[in-house]
């Protein structure tokens, strides 16, 4: 009998950690969709000739910033956006405190948008098609385009990562037939008109950024996306001042790596970040080392 054929049991548990365990370890079943990822509260799994819908009795909210929750395949997550900007984007933070093999799957996520850049310590992942596993180091990061498999295998003690995704809220599936890695290497392949982007900022060259006096690593996010996304990693190399111009575009962060950076009145320091509103110009002050994590959507904005 075929599983997948039927429609879902729904089932409301209390707790949603516990049922999961209780369904895969006990009775056999197989986790195939889980979502969000950074506080699961529904899940669909396969087993027995069923297929059961877990759902947390309880919804609970987005945390606040400065939160840390434990999310998928164990990882903690910190939400960087209050309100999602109403459900568009999702910026966290996330962490693995102990290092060592994570217990992750292959999976893929029903996305827009969704990079990852590498804030502290190092993590081994392999993606689809892109070659056996790699380092992705502090500096470096990644885009996953939509639907492309991936898994995380190991992580070192402090592993920190910036994680940005649109929508906020969206669906992770487990892949229990594809083994990774493929044995194929296909940089130009597209998933859903994006393509794989591993950026190393070891071997990166600082160009000028839009704003005299700073430099930014451009990670080739841009073009993989056909222009829907822009993401660079900022600095400037002196103490510096300028006025940042109105943008027209739908998103756009900023994380703070290291340094000072003051935007108007408001002082960001190192782990601090801010969503810049569109149509309002803002006098920027930069200490001497800044270095920010800047992701924009689209990748360049139109006229005004």
């Amino acid at each position: 009998m075929n599983a997948s054929r039927h429609e879902p049991v729904a089932l409301s548990v209390p707790d949603l950690t516990e049922a999961l365990d209780f369904f895969t370890r006990r009775l056999g079943f197989r986790l195939e969709m889980i979502m969000p990822a950074d506080a699961p509260r529904l899940a669909l799994l396969a087993g027995q000739g069923l297929r059961v819908r877990l759902e947390a009795a309880t919804t609970v909210p987005p945390a606040a910033t400065d939160a840390w929750q434990t999310g998928r395949a164990g990882m903690e997550y910190r939400d960087l956006i209050p309100g999602r900007l109403a459900g568009a984007f999702i910026a966290s933070q996330i962490r693995i405190r102990a290092g060592g093999e994570v217990p992750d799957y292959v999976h893929y996520h029903k996305i827009r948008f969704q990079m990852i850049f590498c804030k502290a310590g190092w993590v081994r992942v392999v993606y689809e098609d892109q070659g056996p596993p790699f380092i992705l180091e502090a500096g470096d990061c990644v885009l996953q385009p939509p639907g492309i498999r991936h898994r995380v295998l190991e992580a070192s003690p402090g592993l920190e990562v910036i994680e940005i995704g649109a929508p906020a809220v969206h669906e992770t599936w487990v892949d229990h037939v594809l083994t990774l890695p493929t044995g194929q290497t296909l940089p130009e392949r597209l998933f859903d008109g994006q393509r794989f982007v591993r950026h190393r900022a070891s071997a990166a060259q600082w160009t000028p950024w839009r704003l005299d006096g700073f430099a930014a690593r451009d990670t080739g996010i841009a073009a993989a996306t056909g222009g829907l996304a822009d993401v660079r990693i900022v600095r400037a190399p002196r103490e510096l001042a300028a006025t940042l111009p109105a943008h027209t575009g739908e998103f756009l962060f900023f994380f703070v790596l290291r340094g000072e950076l003051r935007l108007d009145a408001r002082r960001l320091n190192a782990d601090d970040c801010c969503v810049i509103p569109a149509g309002a110009a803002i006098e920027l002050r930069a200490s001497d080392g800044l270095e920010f994590l800047e992701v924009g959507l689209p990748a360049r904005w139109p006229a005004r």
